[in-house]
């Protein structure tokens, strides 16, 4: 998959400037799918060429002009084509932190590593936490999937609590080990 549909599926929320969808990305996506803010540029740009987006000029007065941009009928069809095929493979875990802990012997370093690992989940499980509050707006789960219009994006929200909430258990299994470890040696 291509940062493509990524970009594609973000605007079914509605019309953003390249700005609103690098925030929308760091919130929503980045868990599954990070992009940076110039790779969002340019894929905007794409489809745009491509005829799957269209933008608009919005001139502001203290600040400079920004562009907005729509999903076009093009667009929707292209991702609803895309979201109905199987997908291509299964997801395949790329971390560095991982390589590290292959290659390393020193607990107290690894430990800082996963402590530090630990903060970050702990950040994206709080910002993933607020989302999901939003959504719901004080209504329950099954309101919120009762009235809604869209539920994909609630799943993939309880993807990336599911994942962080793993996380730190994982890490917090890693430092009981390491414990285990410093104590027996």
């Amino acid at each position: 998959m291509s940062l493509k549909y990524a970009v594609l599926a973000a605007l079914l929320e509605g019309e953003a400037s390249g700005y609103e969808l690098s925030k929308v990305f760091d919130i929503s996506f980045a868990n599954f799918w990070p992009a940076t803010p110039q790779q969002l540029y340019r894929e905007l740009e794409r489809l745009a060429q491509d005829g799957l987006v269209e933008a608009r000029f919005v001139q502001q007065e203290r600040r400079p002009n920004k562009r907005m941009f729509t999903l076009t009928a093009a667009g929707r069809e292209d991702l609803r084509t895309f979201a109905a095929e199987p997908p291509r493979r299964p997801t395949a875990v790329r971390d560095e932190l991982l390589i590290k802990l292959q290659a390393m012997d020193d607990p107290e370093t690894t430990r800082a590593m996963i402590e530090e690992r630990m903060t970050w989940a702990r950040g994206k499980l709080g910002r993933y936490e607020r989302v999901r509050a939003r959504m719901l707006d004080g209504r329950t789960e099954e309101e919120y999937l009762r009235e809604s219009d869209r539920v994909g994006p609630y799943l993939s929200l309880l993807a990336g609590i599911s994942f962080e909430e793993q996380i730190l258990s994982w890490c917090e299994r890693v430092l009981v080990v390491l414990k285990q470890r410093v104590t027996q040696g």
